[in-house]
């Protein structure tokens, strides 16, 4: 794949609204996935938020559009556009899991995205052991590498560890697996940041998918899934460990009782 060739301005003129209804839906879906924007509630209509956010209406019609295709948002005629129940979000949508992981996530949404993975990954590098060609062995084997060139702290290593994620769910051959690819990879990079939010990694996670490669590499299944378990696992102990994580408001009312 060839790499993208930046647009200036000049020769892209629509080049700074798109940026600028990103930019507005981004914010809008911080507040929505954090809670700030309660499920139900009305968001501002489309001259009073334009004026108010100092943008045209042009640009913030197209972010509430950008907001209702992830789920997190519904426009009905005379009702206006409301935030949507949860249960229809697009949460495996990369955006989307970005703004989750913006500010301290949600425990229960964390502890689910973990649950997908636990149900995921093992099952699919279990797949991978026994389907995978030479050429995705190789991949696999290159992305490992440049983790340990590069380590997790910086982008080039984080996008060495969205590959091998990524590599293994293409690897299972199985198509409904490999369409959750960029979902997955979202919330591997995302969780990686999150825990390095205050301080570089207390426990070095290359080993882990070390272990993955090599049973993978070696065909064997059942080895495969028990290291991508034990890999989702550790994983998860890094990022919830000493984090104040942000409970739902029912939670938290629940604790107090």
């Amino acid at each position: 794949m060839r790499p993208r060739t930046p647009v200036s301005s000049a020769s892209a003129p629509g080049t700074r609204a798109l940026r600028l209804h990103g930019t507005i839906a981004r914010d809008l879906g911080v507040r929505i996935v954090t809670g700030r924007l309660a499920p139900g509630g009305v968001l501002d209509g489309e001259i009073a938020a334009s004026e108010q956010l100092k943008v045209s209406r042009t640009a913030y019609r197209e972010a509430l559009r950008i907001l209702a295709a992830k789920g997190l948002v519904e426009s009905r005629p005379k009702l206006g556009t409301r935030v949507s129940d949860p249960g229809v979000w697009h949460l495996l949508d990369p955006d989307v899991v970005s703004w989750i992981f913006s500010a301290h996530p949600d425990e229960r949404l964390l502890n689910g995205l973990f649950e997908l993975r636990t149900i995921v990954e093992p099952a699919a590098a279990a797949l991978a052991a026994t389907r995978r060609s030479t050429e995705q062995l190789h991949t696999l084997r290159r992305a490992l590498d440049d983790m340990a060139a590069e380590s997790l702290a910086v982008e080039a290593g984080r996008q060495a560890d969205r590959l091998f994620h990524s590599v293994l769910l293409e690897a299972s051959g199985n198509p409904f697996l490999a369409s959750l690819t960029s979902g997955i990879a979202a919330a591997v990079t995302w969780t990686t940041i999150f825990k390095q939010r205050s301080a570089p990694l207390r426990r070095d996670p290359l080993p882990d998918h070390q272990r993955v490669y090599e049973a993978v590499e070696r065909r064997d299944p059942a080895a495969a899934r028990a290291a991508m378990t034990d890999l989702v696992r550790l994983a998860l102990l890094d990022t919830t460990r000493g984090s104040p994580l942000r409970r739902p408001p029912a939670a938290r009312r629940a604790r107090r009782r």
